[in-house]
Order: C-alpha cells, then sequence, then structure tokens
C-alpha cells in the first residue's frame, strides 16, 4: 500500500505503474473517492466536537425544563451523526478497496513487457549436461527407482496429489537440512512458520486480493498460505522494531499451498507444479532506504545462487518485465534451471522488492535515530523449494544406468552417492 499523500501528488506515477505492470487501475477514481473520504471525515469529526459540547451542556444544566429538551436535541442530534458516520463507513469501504489495489513504482530498470516472455535473461551459470543417451524425466526416472508414487498421491489427494519414498524422501529432508546448515551459517535466523494465516498477512503481503484464486480458504478468516514470506511477515505485524535491531534476517520453513487455478500443460505431470510442497524462504526488513533494499536484494540472490550452483546444477537468472512483477513489487529476478527432457530453464527462485509496499499494509515501522517511527523495507527469496527442485536434481544428474548421482553436498545427510535400483 502506498501513502495516499504521495498518490495524490503524484497520480501520473501511478498511472505509468499500472501501465508498465499490465494493471488495470484508475487512480482518478481513488482520487476522487479519496475527496469523498476527507469530506465526510470532517463532517463527522464536527459533528462529533459538537455532540460533546451538547453533553457538556447538559451536564452542566440545572433547569430541569431546559435539561429535557436538550436531551431530545440530542436524540436528534445522534440520529443525524449516525446517519453520517454510516455514509463516511461506505465511503471508507469503498477507499479501502481501492487503496488495495494501487501498484507500486516499480524501479526504472525493470524492462517493459506483459508476461514471462518478455523476461530478460541476465546471467548463466554452468554449462547444460550433455547426455550420450536418451535422457528421461524426472517422473519416469523415479518411478523405475521407487522414489515416488502419483498413483496413490491421487488417490490420496486428488489431482497433482504425490508421495515421496525412499530416498526421493531422503533428498526433500536433506535438501532442508542443507539449506538450513547453508543460510544459518550467513547469520539468518531460523524459524518453522505456520501455513495456516489469517487474511490480515495475506492482505497485508500483496496476496489478497489480486492472487485470491490461488489460495485455499479454510475457514471464516483462515487460509493455507503458498509461501512462508507471509506468515514471517506476519509474525512482525502491528510492532515496531528498535532500529539496532535491523536488518532481520530470516530463513522460514513451512509447508505451502496452491490451488495452481488455471494453470495448464505439459507441465501438469509430476513435481514441477503441485498443490502442496515445502518452502525455505529468505525474508529480510531493513531501514527505509532504497540503497538498503537494492543492496539485500543483490545478497538474497546471490544466497540463492550459491545454493543452486553447489547442488551442480545449472542455471540462469532473468529480470522479470513490468507484466511480471506483482502489485508490490518494485523489482524482481528470477533463476530458472536447466530442464533436459524439457529443453528449456523452469523457475525455482524468485527474489524481490517491495520497499515499503508490504509493511505499510501491516504495520512494521522502527525508530530511526531521530526517534521517528517508519515503515521498514521488506525483502524475499526463495532458498529452496521442494520438491521441485527435486526434479531438477533427478533429470540433471541421471545416469545411462538409470540411476541418479546425488550431489555432493547431500551425500552426507543420505549415506550414498547414488540412488539405484
Amino acid at each position: 500500500m502506498l501513502d495516499i499523500k504521495f498518490i495524490k501528488e503524484n497520480p501520473d506515477l501511478i498511472r505509468e505503474a499500472a501501465r508498465k505492470k499490465c494493471i488495470n487501475f484508475n487512480v482518478d477514481e481513488l482520487i476522487s473517492v479519496e475527496g469523498e473520504r476527507m469530506e465526510h471525515l470532517s463532517l463527522v469529526e464536527n459533528l462529533r466536537a459538537e455532540q460533546n459540547k451538547i453533553t457538556d451542556k447538559i451536564s452542566q444544566t440545572t433547569d430541569a425544563t431546559v435539561r429535557e429538551q436538550l436531551i431530545s436535541d440530542m436524540r436528534e442530534f445522534k440520529e443525524h451523526l449516525k446517519e453520517k458516520e454510516e455514509k463516511l463507513k461506505e465511503v471508507m469501504k469503498k477507499w479501502q478497496a481501492l487503496m488495495l489495489q494501487v501498484p507500486n513504482i516499480p524501479d526504472m530498470s525493470v524492462p517493459e513487457g506483459t508476461d514471462d516472455a518478455d523476461n530478460q535473461e541476465i546471467k548463466k551459470w554452468g554449462t547444460a549436461p550433455a547426455f550420450d543417451f536418451e535422457p528421461k524425466d524426472h517422473i519416469v526416472l523415479m518411478e523405475n527407482l521407487d522414489l515416488v508414487d502419483f498413483e496413490r498421491g491421487t488417490k490420496v489427494s486428488g489431482f497433482r496429489g504425490y508421495f515421496l519414498k525412499n530416498e526421493g524422501a531422503q533428498i526433500e529432508m536433506a535438501l532442508w537440512q542443507y539449506a538450513v546448515e547453508f543460510l544459518t551459517a550467513r547469520g539468518y535466523k531460523f524459524m518453522i512458520a505456520p501455513s495456516l494465516v489469517r487474511r490480515e498477512p495475506l492482505v497485508g503481503t500483496g496476496m489478497l486480493p489480486q492472487s485470491e484464486e490461488d489460495l485455499y480458504k479454510v475457514g471464516e478468516n483462515e487460509y493455507l498460505a503458498g509461501t512462508a514470506e507471509v506468515p514471517t511477515m506476519g509474525y512482525f505485524m502491528d510492532e515496531v522494531l528498535p532500529k539496532e535491531k535491523l536488518p532481520q534476517k530470516i530463513l522460514a520453513f513451512s509447508s505451502c499451498f496452491r490451488a495452481e487455478a488455471g494453470k495448464h500443460g505439459k507441465d501438469v505431470k509430476g513435481l514441477i507444479r503441485v498443490h502442496e510442497f515445502f518452502k525455505m524462504e529468505q525474508v529480510i526488513l531493513c531501514e527505509a532506504d532504497h540503497q538498503e533494499s537494492v543492496k539485500y536484494h543483490e545478497e538474497v540472490l546471490k544466497n540463492s545462487e550459491e545454493f543452486v550452483q553447489s547442488l551442480g546444477l545449472h542455471y540462469r537468472v532473468v529480470v522479470n518485465c513490468g507484466g511480471d512483477l506483482g502489485l508490490g513489487q518494485v523489482k524482481k529476478y528470477d533463476i530458472e534451471v536447466w530442464m533436459p527432457t524439457q529443453q528449456k530453464y523452469r523457475e525455482t527462485h524468485s527474489a524481490s522488492y517491495f520497499h515499503d509496499f508490504q509493511t505499510r499494509r501491516l504495520n512494521i515501522k522502527y525508530k530511526d535515530t531521530d526517534d521517528k517511527s517508519r515503515y521498514a523495507h521488506s525483502l524475499n527469496n526463495t532458498l529452496v523449494a521442494t520438491p521441485r527442485i527435486i526434479a531438477c536434481i533427478v533429470e540433471n544428474c541421471q545416469q545411462a544406468d538409470g540411476s541418479i548421482k546425488i550431489p555432493e553436498v547431500l551425500q552426507k545427510y543420505i549415506g550414498k552417492d547414488f540412488i539405484k535400483k
């Protein structure tokens, strides 16, 4: 959420942000409603002040007749005030709905484009494996080695259900253990976060109302989050942090759920796109300074790149175009790992920064050196998401005999270097 004062002073910036992000938003409508809001708010505040005066007069009046008349007048006044307060509530509801739709201003370096096809490659690492045999996809490989059961997964959980088994499950656990050791060594605090969250953290992080179709609603005000970013940001909601406690660097683990509404194609089978998965998410809260945000944006990207490099996986980094940015993102990088059987890169990590878009919604502040409260800046990036990365490992590390070479950094957790029949 942006400051309404900033919006009123910079409507052209909001129009440009909406255009670049391909978001349908009418800033003129918001400014018009803001005028109504201020008008009704001023009226209600004046009426409340007048009500207080009448109340004081009643308490000070000793003449019974005059007192009775004042009380009668007060009843009529209260009805009038109630009517105006109800009108203010209606205008506020409309105003709040529009405020939640205001797009954040993308960085000047964000390229033009309408969707992920327009994202721009900025880096490649490693080389794609060269096989002297016809490589198999991860579904065939894992089923042959008894590492996964999709048929029973579907029986139990429905479409896109799965069971990881044997070394397939061990690889997932190994990735989690390795991820914790990898990032806590760099000063990040580890937490296990709940996936069941109330509506407020989802609205605060910008997941609602934009991505409601991808969420599972499980109660009147409860949802299953699609990323550990949501509960982790909610952890700090309505708090004022001392400046010396910044930056807050968190590695948060949680189960995640996404409905994947409207997503179709070849990858609906297997582990690339599933409804239930797990994420180790980097979350940072820092001072309200653009350069600080940029610095930590590069840091979380570097962390993830080095994690993927340690697994020996060939990948590229893209900077996302305007149309592939979420409502609150200022800038985003994606890491995409090579999938041999698909002959293309698949997104495995997304690194974003938001300035104070999320923290303003969630009311997360810190005390600056001048004792003034400021909204912190927020950032996040995946460190590892499973089981998607497992599909990447299996396909890239397959051998001619159908076995899988386990990445060296994971071998100590599994106790072997190959998965064989």
